[in-house]
């Protein structure tokens, strides 16, 4: 086990170092003259000139990407060009509220595609068309329309919600429920589509396995052939594709937040990008990056832990 997890980390790390390398000089090459953009265009050729030199961006690009890395593996991420905030005050100020909306949705996701795909592959018949119909739903309607929807008939016209903003869960854990509901719910419903299409194959799959018909032919209750044996055995492509949507969830809550006006990475990762802002953009991008290869170590230590010829087979 230990060896499975020594591998994913490295596979992990391989990772990390790919994607900031790609995105540095990325962003260098459509960087364009930061300095102008931060100084103005009323700004002289002198001071450009000497704010160039200042944020090092007169040097080699290998040279600045050769500095920035030495500096972020001692967990210095630099300060914003724009706004002079440190990266990581800017990243952790912000990523609770994003990870609260993505953690809540992938929850909710879970719960309610576990529920509607079991009920689909067992009770079939107009079950199982409704809950296809509900999945090809959840993937037509776009997002934002969701997130419309939701503010204009529980926010505005019932009253049952705060239209917009968010509350620390420090301040008030009723107040921070009542602000993420919403956002949580529009997050959840394109995810729900996916992972219960899933759910409802592999279970459907399980169960026509020859272990189950031994197991009902020994007595055991339907309830605990499905849950216990059959849903165990589905679980693991049911991981995967949820933690696909996670991945996603981390992009599409920009639009949420947008809509809702809730102060996460979404916001400051637009305006970062759209400025050029390469210390925070690259904060980002690996704050990012973490995340992704800390839920794919989740994913399969759960899958190991589910089917341990995983561990062999990896």
């Amino acid at each position: 086990m230990l060896r499975f997890v020594l591998r994913r980390l490295a596979a992990g790390v391989v990772l990390v170092a790919v994607i900031s390398t790609v995105a540095f000089f990325l962003l260098y090459l459509s960087g364009g003259n930061i300095a102008r953009r931060i100084l103005g265009q009323q700004a002289t050729a002198a001071t450009v000139q000497q704010k160039t030199h200042e944020l090092g961006l007169d040097h080699p690009v290998l040279t600045q990407f050769g500095s920035w890395v030495s500096h972020a593996v001692h967990g210095d991420l630099g300060s914003s060009w724009f706004t002079g905030q440190t990266v990581t005050q800017a990243i952790t100020s912000r990523l609770s509220v994003t990870l609260s909306l993505v953690i809540g949705a992938t929850l909710v996701t879970a719960v309610v595609s576990v529920i509607l795909g079991v009920l689909a592959a067992t009770r079939r018949g107009w079950v199982d068309r409704m809950v296809q119909f509900i999945s090809v739903l959840g993937f037509a309607v776009p997002g934002f329309l969701v997130a419309l929807g939701l503010v204009t008939l529980f926010a505005i016209d019932l009253h049952w919600f705060k239209p917009t903003g968010f509350t620390a869960i420090s301040a008030s854990p009723s107040l921070w429920l009542s602000s993420i509901t919403l956002p949580v719910i529009a997050l959840a419903l394109g995810g729900i589509a996916g992972v219960t299409g899933q759910i409802r194959g592999s279970v459907m799959d399980a169960l026509r396995r020859d272990y189950v018909r031994t197991l009902r032919s020994r007595g055991l209750s339907e309830t605990r052939v499905v849950y216990k044996h059959g849903l165990r055995n589905a679980a693991g492509p049911a991981l995967s594709v949820l933690a696909v949507q996670f991945v996603g969830l981390l992009g599409g809550a920009v639009i949420v937040e947008t809509i809702f006006a809730i102060p996460g990475i979404g916001q400051i990762a637009v305006g970062a990008t759209q400025q050029g802002d390469i210390p925070l953009v690259m904060g980002l991008v690996l704050a990012t990056a973490i995340i992704v290869v800390i839920v794919n170590l989740i994913v399969d230590l759960l899958q190991g832990w589910l089917n341990p010829k995983v561990r062999i087979r990896s």
